[in-house]
């Protein structure tokens, strides 16, 4: 199976299974993004206990993209540390905008690596990252 095979399989598994797609009760953050370009519309939902996050989810409407990375995101997330879950935001927008990480950094996305080739499609960059802003604007509020 090819690399593009494998990054079709991953995003169509998590757009489709619907998972992370879910309300969630009494959140403590709610961050709400929004691309123009592609219509998505997606609403994340955090609980967090002051140093982990204990429970993630999001809502709303997306590109196939948009929504798989939003998923693969919440389920590298849950359970993480605060300061974790900061260092793979930023480890994450910097493999995006091709910043040379380490490849012992990329290893710590897990399956969000498969993003890294958004890189070189400048149209579906917002798609890729939409969540991952709403995560960081998130962490700023903790």
């Amino acid at each position: 199976m090819s690399i593009d095979q494998i990054y079709t399989e991953i995003i169509m598994e998590h757009n489709k299974s619907g998972h992370n797609k879910k309300e969630l009760s009494e959140p403590d953050i709610v961050e709400r993004g929004h691309n123009p370009n592609c219509g998505d519309d997606l609403t994340l939902l955090l609980k967090h206990d002051g140093h982990n996050i204990t429970e993630a989810s999001f809502i709303g409407l997306g590109c196939a993209i948009s929504q798989a990375s939003m998923s693969i995101m919440i389920d590298l997330i849950k359970g993480k540390k605060i300061e974790e879950v900061e260092e793979l935001t930023n480890v994450f927008l910097g493999m995006i905008r091709k910043e040379g990480l380490a490849m012992a950094a990329l290893d710590k996305l897990e399956d969000a690596a498969i993003f890294e080739n958004l890189a070189n499609m400048p149209a579906r960059v917002k798609c890729g990252t939409l969540g991952w802003h709403c995560l960081k604007v998130s962490l700023e509020k903790m």
